[in-house]
């Protein structure tokens, strides 16, 4: 297969696109196609990919994976079109807006917890309403759960915008606030942080979509700690409607 030239991922710049237009860049053998623009999320960074259709001249298929950083791979559920064809995509916008939330709750958690405790996320995993999240506490403190979730919903009441921009890799390193969040670590191939900054709350380098305010959220819930470790404590939490 030839080289395929970096896919346009719409998401990065707009986590409300619902549908596009594109062109098949290059296709493979296990009925997957690489679109010169998308805007279906590719699973990275704990977020899963979003689902949706692909629909062209003749044809229509179901997206059920996503995958790639410079070239995005759609897989789908039947033969891809060609290399060449104008396509039209929409993504299944109950799944992913259920992401955004879930997403936008991690971050105001995140944010909650380093002001509060000056404790950092060591790790994490999302699905649609349900996350898990691991912290450096050893202990947990007492009343822990009830505490965090109600400064949480706290932030999501208080409706804080969501802002997303682009830095240059030196400046976003020089950055204290996104040094926390493990800057360094990101491939130095990257030259531009994408950072997302719950206004006032919480400021992180993230590729991941979110919500445009924390309004959206709804009602966020720790469902259970667990010890995984002496200094590894993880947070089961949910997110309902409000």
């Amino acid at each position: 297969m030839a080289d395929v030239d970096p896919t346009d991922r719409i998401f990065l710049r707009d986590a409300q696109c619902r549908a596009f237009d594109a062109t098949v860049a290059a296709v493979d053998g296990d009925g997957r196609a690489a679109l010169d623009a998308t805007a279906f999320y590719a699973t990275s960074g704990g977020q899963p990919h979003d689902k949706g259709t692909l629909s062209w001249d003749g044809g229509l298929a179901e997206v059920t994976d996503v995958r790639g950083h410079d070239v995005v791979w759609h897989t789908l559920d039947g033969p891809a079109p060609a290399v060449g064809t104008p396509v039209h995509g929409e993504l299944d916008w109950e799944r992913r807006h259920a992401l955004m939330r879930t997403h936008t709750a991690l971050h105001i958690l995140c944010g909650v917890i380093y002001n509060s405790w000056g404790v950092s996320v060591t790790g994490g995993n999302m699905a649609p309403l349900s996350a898990r999240m691991d912290f450096e506490f050893d202990p947990l403190p007492e009343g822990f759960a009830a505490q965090v979730t109600e400064l949480v919903n706290a932030e999501i009441a208080a409706d804080r915008p969501i802002e997303v921009s682009f830095l240059p890799r030196a400046e976003a390193l020089a950055d204290e606030d996104l040094i926390r969040t493990k800057v360094n670590l990101i491939p130095e191939s990257v030259t531009e942080i994408r950072v997302v900054d719950i206004v006032g709350l919480d400021r992180q380098a993230d590729g991941g979509t979110h919500l445009p305010s924390t309004g959206e959220v709804g009602r966020f819930e720790v469902v259970k700690t667990e010890s995984k470790g002496r200094a590894n404590k993880r947070l089961r939490i949910a997110v309902h409607d409000s």
